[in-house]
């Protein structure tokens, strides 16, 4: 058994109700003139509004930017860089769900560095650190508040992309559970849906040889020790709040499980990285236009089941965590408690035309980073069983 483990984190990471007041105090350590990326809705909500008046008071020179749009074109993140730059900000803040926060890393990249996204597309291209960046997310999802990894939509390749870097880390990360009381029910299911679909790929992901220098070679490294051990505590915590939070938005125990949830599941997969899932979702998502989380948990009990031969131990580890009695029943059990959460349990329910499934399957085998961490190998035919299995809803078909 290999003993390796390794993790990226925030130099500061906060986390608590009522964390976000502090963000004056946080701010003024790392810049005087910070940037404010955020959406249009989100620039009218009150505690957003309290947090750059606290900014202001505290003697910051403050500018918002609220023209984060929904799964972060790059055309938008080269706009807002440079309209940025007359400002001169010497500090970027996120406020919002995974799109805010990924735009907030891109603006802080582009300010920093110049050039395109697309120079930057792919692994260990961002040449050096970034300006100073505070993430504060306000969905438990997408685990982006600490994660090295910027994703956005290129209309020229009709996909999502990824930036994936250490230095794109955030600085600081302030996860504060108030800020997602109000999320209405459909999102925080599709948001804790994404996080556990992070937390069970980055514990099921291959593991590889830990030669030396492997974290500096690879962005993502493959299952380890210390991404199981954020991997499995994202998983019991999710597995105990998502639903109450779901069906009880105010309960604040279930809310703070959750972000915490989504928040170690972030850890975990921001070194492990994620696998087929993923992989299948993004031309999915092309084509359907649904939501990432809602895609990804879509897919994640028939992606179990195909590599099921080749994680038994992981699914021991699992129902233990779950409180289920065996491995065998961790599959059923994920897949009935996306379905009592509303995420739809074929590709045919999101949308899939038939006719495209085997251009899925040979869009998803070229997203080599991550069929490559998958514990299963999935050969182009093997790829068309699997997704096949997702459109008609037969897992028994991959068993």
């Amino acid at each position: 058994m290999y003993s390796f483990g390794t993790i990226r984190a925030p130099r500061e990471l906060i986390f608590g109700f009522g964390q976000r007041h502090a963000l004056a105090s946080i701010a003024s350590k790392l810049g005087r003139r910070p940037l404010l990326v955020t959406d249009a809705r989100l620039a009218g909500d009150e505690d957003f509004l309290a947090m750059a008046s606290q900014l202001e008071k505290a003697g910051l020179a403050v500018k918002v930017d609220s023209s984060t749009l929904p799964d972060v074109p790059v055309d938008a993140a080269m706009a807002s860089a440079a309209a940025a730059r007359a400002f001169a900000p010497d500090l970027v803040i996120g406020v919002g769900g995974g799109s805010c926060l990924d735009m907030a890393k891109c603006v802080a990249l582009l300010l920093a560095h110049g050039g395109q996204p697309q120079d930057y597309y792919g692994e260990h291209k961002v040449p050096g650190p970034i300006m100073p960046l505070i993430a504060i997310p306000t969905t438990a999802g997408t685990g982006s508040e600490v994660t090295p990894v910027a994703v956005l939509s290129d209309t020229a390749r009709s996909l999502k992309v990824g930036i994936s870097s250490p230095y794109l880390v955030p600085t600081v990360s302030i996860c504060d559970p108030d800020l997602t009381l109000s999320c209405p029910p459909s999102l925080t299911a599709i948001s804790g849906a994404d996080a556990m679909t992070h937390a069970i790929e980055a514990f099921t992901a291959i593991r590889r040889p830990p030669v030396p220098g492997i974290a500096q070679e690879r962005v993502f490294v493959g299952k380890n020790d210390l991404s199981d051990h954020f991997a499995l505590g994202a998983i019991t915590l999710l597995w105990q709040g998502l639903e109450t939070a779901c069906r009880e938005g105010s309960n604040r125990a279930a809310r703070a499980n959750v972000m915490m949830g989504a928040t170690l599941a972030g850890l975990a997969f921001g070194v492990a990285g994620t696998a087929a899932a993923h992989a299948i979702q993004y031309p999915v998502g092309a084509l359907t236009h649904t939501a990432h989380g809602t895609g990804v948990a879509c897919l994640m009990p028939y992606v179990m089941a195909w590599n099921a031969p080749a994680i038994q131990q992981e699914l021991g580890q699992l129902a233990a965590a779950m409180g289920l009695p065996a491995a065998r029943d961790v599959i059923p059990a994920v897949a009935a408690l996306f379905e009592r959460i509303g995420i739809p349990t074929t590709l045919r329910d999101l949308g899939l035309d038939k006719e495209r499934i085997d251009w899925v399957a040979e869009q998803s085998c070229g997203i080599s980073r991550l069929i490559q961490n998958n514990p299963r190998p999935l050969s182009l035919p093997d790829m068309q069983t699997v997704v096949r299995a997702a459109y008609a809803g037969d897992r028994a078909a991959l068993n």
